[in-house]
């Protein structure tokens, strides 16, 4: 199996490197032949290449089972021009891989209940999944800039949408609720884009293939309130793109923190890459205090969906079961009584752990 790892910017680096050793456990553990490529992406690499997204980024990438991504971004490279930016270069890979498809479990691990900021009742016990459609939306629609009219500068964009954009990625959110609660609850804003009406027709009609799973709509509006009102009532939510960036990120505090949630990006092919759902956090890069479970459990997906190993995904988040339940937290998930441990000292307890139960 071959990986290119991606560190990126800011605690990218710190985080990714915890990852690779909790898979260099498992490649001791279990034989597993793995080999990685190292890539650049984002501001490490437009400032090591002038670019975002570097051909030589491309070619690994194309080579790769799998791809694992830190982070990229940061204040650092906020002036430059907006085809060098480093989300230029994230946008870029997903679209060049055809990416379509972004999973965020979202679970709340029973020791963390009481570190979100919402009630323990409200939040404990969720398990849900957000599906959000990756490379349409406003995000990629044309056309879109900055143009001068009159005496002022006027920006737009445009939020586009065919037919089988969406059908492709309705269809993964019914086949991923068939093996979950059979519940399908999709997110639009049809009463005023048409673009969203249109989002909630092909939704619809895709669901008459899917009897067994039990199709909602919900406004987007309506969805970013029921997620902190009562988010157990969802199974798996279906976004476009730019809802789901937001409200995947609101629903990632219900779970005490940013810094503990997965993501895959996968194609048609379940080739994928995987990041955790935070940013790249540069106010404490480089300290050591940057929780690197969401990136750990983000190896995890990779195994589950990529690599065709979900038992190494099941060891992996046994293991991070295993660490909390002793008491270990990082910064951001930390309460009084637990003990504080720092980014590599968590993934050493998790390396640890799988070492001892594997």
């Amino acid at each position: 199996m071959k990986i290119c790892v991606i560190p990126g910017d800011g605690i990218g680096v710190e985080i990714c490197a915890e990852a690779v050793r909790v898979i260099d456990a498992l490649k001791d553990i279990h034989g597993l032949k793995i080999e990685y490529e190292y890539g650049l992406l984002g501001g490490a690499a437009y400032d090591q290449t002038g670019r975002p997204l570097p051909v030589e980024t491309l070619r690994l990438a194309d080579e790769a089972d799998a791809i694992l991504l830190g982070a990229v971004g940061g204040p650092k490279w906020d002036k430059l021009p907006a085809e060098s930016r480093p989300e230029r270069g994230l946008l870029g890979i997903r679209k060049y891989l055809g990416l379509n498809a972004n999973l965020r479990p979202i679970k709340v691990f029973a020791e963390l209940a009481n570190a979100s900021t919402l009630r323990p009742e409200v939040v404990s016990g969720l398990d849900m999944m957000i599906v959000r459609e990756l490379t349409g939306d406003i995000y990629f629609g044309q056309p879109r800039g900055i143009r001068t009219s009159g005496f002022e500068r006027v920006g737009y964009n445009t939020m586009e949408y065919s037919e089988s954009e969406i059908a492709l990625i309705a269809e993964m959110a019914f086949r991923i609720a068939r093996k979950r609660r059979s519940k399908v609850m999709s997110v639009d804003k049809m009463n005023v884009l048409e673009c969203m009406q249109l989002w909630r027709d092909v939704v619809t009609k895709v669901g008459e293939r899917f009897p067994d799973v039990t199709l909602e709509h919900m406004l987007v509006d309506n969805a970013a309130m029921q997620l902190v009102k009562n988010p157990k009532q969802f199974d798996v939510l279906l976004t476009g793109n730019m809802f789901g960036d937001i409200l995947s990120d609101e629903a990632a505090m219900l779970t005490g923190s940013i810094g503990m949630l997965p993501s895959a990006s996968l194609n048609v092919e379940d080739k994928g890459m995987y990041e955790p759902c935070h940013g790249s956090a540069p106010d404490i890069a480089g300290q050591d205090i940057a929780n690197p479970l969401g990136m750990i459990l983000s190896a995890a997906m990779m195994f589950r969906y990529s690599l065709g190993r979900p038992d190494m995904a099941e060891a992996i988040e046994a293991a991070v079961q295993t660490v909390l339940t002793a008491g270990a937290r990082t910064k951001d998930i930390y309460q009084p009584g637990d003990r504080l441990v720092s980014t590599s000292g968590m993934g050493g307890l998790v390396v640890g752990a799988l070492r001892r139960f594997t």
